[in-house]
């Protein structure tokens, strides 16, 4: 059997319950799709161009491990202009994602807490257990607003670090600058590593702050995905302290290697691109899926991201899902794939406004019942 091979611990996490709906979707003909995280413009012509012609100029080899010179100088120059810090260096990795993953195993040892916020992006949990960490939630339970006390009171002498995600997924929740301040003083006074998660910075309908203005020490995640609509492409990057950037691509080398070659030269591209536009067009579908289903549904007004986390009108968020997906092909993610709850549903409005409608008309339905 198989299973003598498998680690103890694989056996932490499950798979990803978004992945499991995305597979369905696979299955289903002309579905509602209002679960795919990621946005449905097409990536900027001129970020495409640069991508073709970089595939057409042989670009396909490696590239230095910390990414090429013109991407990360620019993003460099930007950093130091924004926040002043004589100590923050930047790198270019495989996606946010593979970012987090880095953060996590040089930070974290066997037995480490990390404190990070109910509900989470679905990656947090796992990440913490792939390190062999300790998870530690904190509750945002009604509003969604990041309490300062609550945080302090999860902090214990094995507390290494805290994940904070602004805007947020699911919730859209953003940060405001008090709660944004507060933290990162907070993990300041501990020495506990502030990883902030700005990968919606730009979907941001209110002022974004990054807790980096007032923690030097910050580590700060960000990438392409989601600004230019190029998440297959796996540009991401972090910024933070010398020190710790330079284990994330010690780690880097015998991991991920680098960021694609191509995608780089298709994201340097992308920084030149005018992207008011689409993000005018998500606050108006925001607009659009808030207005219609406030009456009827229990909903904080998503401030960022594209996301909303409405309270299931009845049942679990499981079962108010199931038969979202059944009756209606409509295509939604639990509330207990992000959090320890099963109260609440993720929509993404990142999807046209023609299928948001279909999906207005599903949601005025299935609130009977």
């Amino acid at each position: 059997m198989t299973s003598r091979w498998i680690s103890k611990r694989a056996g932490t996490f499950e798979a990803s319950g978004i992945r499991r709906v995305f597979d369905l979707a696979a299955k289903l003909t002309d579905p509602i799709n209002l679960s795919i995280g990621q946005p449905d413009f097409d990536v900027p012509p001129e970020a495409r161009k640069a991508m073709i012609d970089a595939v057409n100029s042989a670009k396909g080899g490696y590239t230095p491990t910390q990414g090429i010179a013109s991407l990360r100088g620019t993003i460099q120059k930007r950093i130091d202009e924004k926040y002043h810090h004589p100590d923050r260096s930047v790198f270019m990795a495989s996606g946010t994602s593979g970012a987090l993953v880095l953060s996590m195993l040089v930070a974290i040892d066997p037995g480490d807490e990390v404190i990070f916020f109910d509900p989470y992006f679905v990656m947090y949990d796992a990440t913490v257990k792939m390190a062999a960490g300790t998870p530690v939630i904190v509750d945002t339970y009604p509003d969604f607003r990041f309490d300062i006390q609550r945080l302090a009171d999860a902090i214990t002498p094995k507390t290494k670090a805290i994940i904070f995600n602004s805007p947020a997924n699911p919730t859209g929740n953003v940060a405001k600058r008090e709660e944004v301040k507060a933290i990162a003083e907070l993990a300041a006074k501990h020495d506990i590593l502030l990883i902030s998660d700005e990968i919606y910075s730009a979907f941001c309908y209110q002022e974004f702050v990054s807790p980096a203005e007032y923690n030097p020490q910050t580590l700060v995640l960000d990438g392409f995905s989601k600004t230019y609509g190029m998440p297959g492409w796996r540009v991401g990057y972090a910024h933070g302290p010398t020190d710790l950037i330079e284990q994330m691509l010690k780690f880097q080398q015998y991991t991920f290697v680098c960021s694609p070659h191509v995608g780089q030269l298709g994201a340097l591209a992308a920084l030149e691109a005018d992207m008011s536009e689409q993000i005018e067009g998500y606050k108006k579908r925001r607009n659009m899926l808030y207005d219609a289903l406030k009456d009827d549904y229990e909903i904080n007004k998503p401030e960022g991201a594209f996301y909303m986390f409405p309270k299931a009108p009845w049942g679990t968020a499981t079962e108010f899902v199931e038969k979202a997906i059944t009756e209606y092909s409509m295509l939604i993610i639990p509330g207990n794939a992000f959090s320890r709850k099963d109260t609440h549903f993720r929509i993404s409005y990142a999807a046209t406004e023609a299928t948001i409608q279909r999906g207005i008309e599903a949601f005025k339905k299935l609130v009977k019942g």
